[in-house]
């Protein structure tokens, strides 16, 4: 007999740290924006909500609790969904920094990188001759001198922190290297399975955004963790819906968002993290596969469920 095929998780990574407010009227930045935007994300069929916070006066990248505060208790308060909280945060701060929003909030999910990395988008700055905030230009510009530091004792450091939250991390891997990464801290006991991981790419200084690719990730993980893990695809920009319909047919799950593409096809920009989710819904349904409820999300990753968060 076959075995039975999972339902599909549909993740959506609302705002992000690398598109900034010029780029895109619809990446939220204020947080009741950010709120909307992802309570209309879950009620198009995201299970899982991947959140970052913003400035909500300049839209620059925020890992202040206070910002964070104005939008997830009102989030868990519309929806079932699960949230996920980035520990990636800002290409410049501490590991320290970027996990305390994780730390206060005590969140079912948060994502964790597995691996140093050159993480650029300075080919963006080409783009646009008016900025609406003075930051943004500088910002996107210099981001070819940025190292996006997750170093062994880092991912330790978080591992340990977050220990007492029973948090299930979102595995970011966007090299093959990332997976030994993985490996290696699972056998010395930071991680147990099943894990969840998310197969980043297409962002420079990672692996391309090819189905070649994807495939090798997936060949290497599953002789890496056997059947102990659950795996999803984010791929960047013009990536996003290609590579996230391949996954839906290779038995994967998908994340999709403004943080990972502002487009909703080539050439024209989406209107919504909404609009995207209910796209690659109505792809992976027509494609025989069901979508994940929150409830099941929770269930395939083995969550400590929404009443044990602290928001």
């Amino acid at each position: 007999m076959a075995k039975k095929r999972n339902k599909t998780i549909i993740s959506c990574a609302v705002t992000g740290a690398i598109h900034t407010p010029t780029m895109s009227e619809a990446l939220p930045y204020r947080s009741e924006d950010i709120a909307r935007q992802a309570i209309d994300a879950a009620e198009a069929g995201a299970s899982i909500l991947h959140l970052h916070a913003r400035h909500p006066e300049t839209g620059a990248v925020s890992l202040d609790p206070a910002h964070f505060q104005q939008f997830l208790p009102i989030i868990k308060q519309a929806t079932n969904a699960v949230v996920n909280i980035s520990t990636g945060g800002s290409l410049k701060t501490t590991i320290q920094d970027r996990i305390l929003p994780a730390q206060t909030f005590s969140p079912e999910m948060c994502s964790l990188n597995m691996g140093s990395m050159n993480f650029s988008f300075h080919p963006l700055v080409g783009k646009y001759d008016d900025w609406k905030f003075d930051w943004e230009k500088d910002y996107v510009a210099n981001s070819d001198t940025y190292i996006f530091r997750n170093t062994f004792r880092d991912i330790q450091t978080v591992s340990e922190t977050l220990a007492p939250h029973n948090i299930k991390f979102e595995h970011e891997c966007y090299d093959v290297g990332h997976l030994y990464n993985l490996k290696f801290c699972m056998d010395v006991g930071l991680f147990k399975a099943p894990i969840f991981i998310q197969f980043v790419l297409g962002i420079l200084g990672g692996i391309g955004p090819d189905l070649d690719n994807l495939v090798f990730m997936k060949r290497t993980a599953d002789r890496l963790f056997g059947d102990d893990y659950q795996w999803s695809v984010l791929g960047a920009g013009g990536a996003q819906m290609p590579l996230a319909t391949s996954a839906a047919q290779m038995g994967g799950n998908v994340r999709v968002g403004l943080e990972d593409s502002l487009f909703i096809r080539r050439g024209q920009l989406a209107q919504s993290n909404a609009e995207q989710v209910a796209k690659i819904r109505r792809i992976v349904e027509e494609l025989g596969a069901e979508v994940a409820t929150p409830g099941e999300a929770r269930e395939m990753l083995d969550l400590k469920g929404a009443d044990r968060t602290q928001f």
